[in-house]
């Protein structure tokens, strides 16, 4: 009996310390990590690094002077030298920690050791960044962030940017759109594609910016946000009429541009402009973002007149692109399908549209289509999204980069609320009044009486 009774004191608690530590570690990862997971990985870095960096062939041979010294003080063995570390900084999500290189290092040479560095710290991945010459930083995460998103407090948000997405390596995907005018997202159905678009709405619906959609669906997806759009095209044929009067809009502008460049012999050097920004704020336009939802829509033809409004509004598609940027007009084009065989002008278009997202996607070509000129690994990884992930995209730009994203969730509710309460920052543009969409009027309840009221009686 007495040991019995021994048992459960002493089992009893470590039973349940050990179901609790399993439950967080499962429910709650981000606690897990900061209790148990981060001390634990620190001890195994500290207390092994000098073995892992020379097991990883990350060492070098120490230098004849540092030979001698340890000769000459201690009779230890002379052992390769590993990259200098820095202070180790913890994080919500992981471990920071900067690296310098030893002589005839390079950051290619860490990255490729990065899977072995996982293992060997017992974190879930382990990402490489070049800081500056000679210097890397080792971003070690310690579980995996998509499953459940959780945006960072602090992002990097500003003028037409923000902060969309997680990305697997724990910072915040941004879309910025002066440095990304442009872009590509792709998604099925389901796959977490209107998501992104709600986010990205609700993010530019507080900033100065005009918002213009193109919504194929009869207006299903941007109908919910009309509180802050400037204007709405729902079908091809209305999609028709609106092109032409961005394209003039661009073009207006871009006389506004030259007229500030009829240069006079005393003008500064910092008001020479080749673009929106570079104007006066007083002078500055309105920047336009266009929402295209289901692109193919615009693409898809029935009879030859069908097919000479297709062609007319593919290449105003295309002259928005190529010169839309200087202009202050960006483009957002959604869809679930996009390839070469849409028609004439689609591979055009595709190559002005500087950044791509791919969600899962039904088909290999419309991953190839996204990420296949700019990223050819990148279109297995957006092949192998499961369904049972909305959200999960690839995203990457022309630069050849690309990475895993996630995009929180956000109600349908929410979004369109934070777009009427943003309704009074819809900029006057003339030319888009005719296309203004109607808003709704929310019906007003009228709250019930404390209590009935009883008829006078004699």
């Amino acid at each position: 009996m007495t040991d019995l009774t021994t048992l459960l004191e002493v089992g009893g608690p470590l039973a349940a310390l050990g179901g609790g530590a399993a439950y967080t570690r499962a429910k709650y990862p981000a606690v897990y990590w900061s209790a148990v997971g981060g001390p634990i990985s620190t001890a195994r870095l500290l207390s092994s690094y000098s073995s892992v960096m020379e097991a990883c062939g990350l060492t070098v041979a120490p230098s004849r002077l540092r030979v001698l010294a340890v000769r000459a003080t201690t009779r230890r063995e002379v052992r390769p030298v590993p990259p200098r570390r820095g202070i180790i900084r913890p994080t919500s999500t992981g471990l920071r920690i900067r690296l310098r290189l030893a002589p005839g290092q390079e950051p290619a040479d860490v990255a490729a050791s990065a899977e072995r560095l996982r293992h060997a710290w017992g974190v879930h991945a382990v990402y490489v960044t070049t800081i500056k010459p000679g210097v890397v930083e080792l971003r070690l995460v310690g579980y995996d962030v998509l499953r459940r998103v959780r945006m960072p407090r602090k992002t990097d948000a500003g003028s037409i940017k923000v902060p969309v997405a997680l990305r697997e390596d724990a910072t915040p995907f941004v879309r910025d759109y002066r440095t990304v005018p442009h872009q590509l997202t792709l998604g099925a159905t389901l796959s977490g594609k209107s998501m992104y678009l709600r986010h990205l709405i609700a993010g530019l619906a507080p900033q100065p910016v005009a918002l213009v959609g193109i919504d194929c669906k009869r207006g299903v997806e941007l109908a919910p946000f009309a509180a802050r759009l400037s204007a709405l095209a729902t079908d091809p044929d209305e999609a028709a009429e609106l092109l032409p009067v961005l394209v003039k809009e661009m073009e207006d502008r871009y006389d506004l541009i030259k007229a500030r460049q009829g240069i006079a012999p005393d003008t500064p050097d910092e008001e020479i402009t080749s673009d929106i920004w570079g104007l006066p704020e007083s002078e500055r336009p309105t920047p336009v973002v266009l929402f295209v939802d289901e692109v193919a829509e615009l693409f898809l033809t029935a009879t030859r007149k069908d097919e000479e409004r297709r062609d007319e509004m593919v290449t105003q598609l295309i002259r928005l692109a190529q010169l839309g940027r200087a202009a202050g007009l960006y483009l957002e084009v959604c869809g679930q399908r996009f390839g070469a065989e849409l028609g004439k002008g689609a591979t055009m278009l595709r190559a002005q549209l500087t950044g791509r997202v791919c969600h899962r996607v039904n088909d290999e070509a419309s991953a190839k289509m996204a990420l296949g000129d700019i990223a050819p690994e990148a279109v297995s990884a957006a092949c192998a999204i499961a369904p049972e992930l909305p959200g999960l995209a690839v995203a990457g730009d022309t630069s050849g980069g690309w990475s895993r994203i996630r995009t929180p969730y956000l109600s349908l509710g929410d979004a369109a609320e934070i777009c009427r309460e943003s309704a009074h920052l819809v900029p006057d543009l003339p030319a888009l009044k005719p296309f203004r969409p109607a808003i709704p009027v929310r019906p007003v309840e009228t709250p019930a009486p404390a209590a009935l009221p009883h008829p006078a009686t004699d």
